[in-house]
């Protein structure tokens, strides 16, 4: 009995190291998977494309307050970003130029409302949330507004405001993906 389960945990022990080594390999290629509900839920592709709106992007937040806080609260997750933080993945709403309006009612970009963009007071837990400082503003070229679109909790730039366009790591699409994104205009 003891030789068949020393088998039966090699066997486990050389499958994950299989599939870690495959993870490892499809992330080099290209793979990207996204887990949290702020855009379709899915594996994603990084592509050679230029980050404009209307892309998904994998970006490195900047070691500041309010993701600090993000991360203690479980909203994102530890990674290689500085900071500790992990990759996030949004929509890019916004680009050089434009018009920024984070009012009660959501965001708005050059006057259109953001579907889902109502600034929530509270988190899941009951706790206060952080809000960007400005509520107006216009983007400069080195700066992104980046929006979850399937999910209105998502934890996106009403909270955090603009971020630089150096810290986008990646432009992404969608593979495979349960959800339904919702495509600003261009």
């Amino acid at each position: 009995m003891k030789g068949l389960a020393r088998k039966v945990g090699i066997g486990i022990a050389i499958c994950a190291l299989a599939l870690l080594v495959q993870g490892v390999f499809l992330y080099l290629l290209g793979a990207r998977v996204n887990t949290t509900l702020s855009i379709p839920v899915g594996l994603y592709w990084r592509v050679s494309e230029p980050v404009e709106k209307g892309a998904y992007v994998m970006f490195c937040p900047p070691p500041v307050e309010v993701f600090d806080q993000a991360k203690r609260r479980g909203y994102l997750g530890a990674g290689f970003c500085p900071g500790g933080y992990g990759y996030i993945m949004k929509q890019v709403a916004g680009v050089t130029d434009d018009q920024v309006e984070i009012g009660n009612d959501g965001v708005r970009i050059n006057g259109r409302l953001l579907d889902m963009s109502a600034p929530l007071q509270a988190d899941a837990g009951g706790r206060t949330m952080p809000r960007f400082q400005a509520d107006r503003y216009v983007l400069s070229k080195h700066q992104l507004l980046l929006m979850g679109d399937s999910n209105p909790r998502s934890f996106d730039a009403r909270y955090f405001g603009p971020v630089q366009r150096g810290q986008v790591k990646d432009v992404v699409t969608p593979v495979f993906t349960w959800g339904k994104p919702s495509k600003p205009e261009r």
